[in-house]
């Protein structure tokens, strides 16, 4: 994954934080919810990018243990 979409997935977690406190202080449940989503489908992304970027290691280590 890029550093963009990294960025871009950190940013989407921090935004759903502050909707989420935010709906905390004002007893808006509405706001809650979608900031504790936002929060959930960032942390589904990294936890992709996390396993993409573990595969591109894995396969960079064959790749010199096997001189390709």
């Amino acid at each position: 994954m890029g550093i963009g979409d990294k960025i871009s997935n950190a940013t989407e977690e921090a935004v759903g934080k502050v909707k989420e406190k935010v709906g905390d202080a004002t007893d808006n449940e509405r706001l809650q919810a979608e900031g504790l989503t936002e929060q959930a489908e960032a942390n589904v992304k990294q936890a992709a990018e996390r396993a993409g970027d573990a595969v591109e290691d894995a396969r960079d280590a064959a790749k010199d243990a096997f001189g390709s």
